[in-house]
């Protein structure tokens, strides 16, 4: 071939084997769509795994009782500093639902969740029974029927 000669008259003396490029639409094959996610119904959880729960229950300490029927509670918790690494004090406000307007400011209560009251309140303040309850005397002297050396009679 001359250098002369236009450059269609060059490839047409080619021979070409994929029939893609001659438009041949007989040796395409369509697929079918792919199924989305919506359409496909949900397949259930393996039954090996345990099921995994959101934190339901936190205990703070309510910083505002000035609403009617809510309460703000400030939720202290301790996690790892993202630089530092270091267990740093975390707080957070919560809205929460106070049906009775029973608490005050100071009362330590524990935040259950349950479905959304209102744009910010989804969680229900809940009574913590106090940890400063007296104990039952220990019964382990009891058991022997032996008293204890400071409870023996001094003779």
């Amino acid at each position: 071939m001359s250098l002369t000669s236009p450059p269609i008259i060059q490839f047409k003396s080619l021979s070409l084997s994929t029939p893609f490029l001659h438009g041949g639409a007989s040796s395409i094959i369509r697929l079918p769509k792919p199924f989305s996610a919506a359409a496909r119904p949900p397949s259930p959880p393996p039954t090996f795994l345990p099921v995994i729960k959101a934190m339901k229950f936190m205990q703070g300490r309510v910083t505002c009782a000035s609403h009617d029927k809510t309460v703000t509670v400030q939720v202290v918790r301790l996690a790892p500093h993202p630089k530092y690494k270091r267990r740093v004090r975390m707080k957070k406000k919560y809205q929460a639902h106070d049906p009775l307007n029973k608490f005050s400011v100071g009362d330590v209560v524990q935040l259950e969740k349950i479905r959304p009251i209102s744009k910010l309140k989804t969680f229900l303040a809940v009574p913590v029974p106090s940890r400063s309850v007296p104990k039952a005397k220990d019964s382990e002297s009891q058991e022997l029927g032996l008293r204890l050396e400071s409870q023996q009679p001094e003779s």
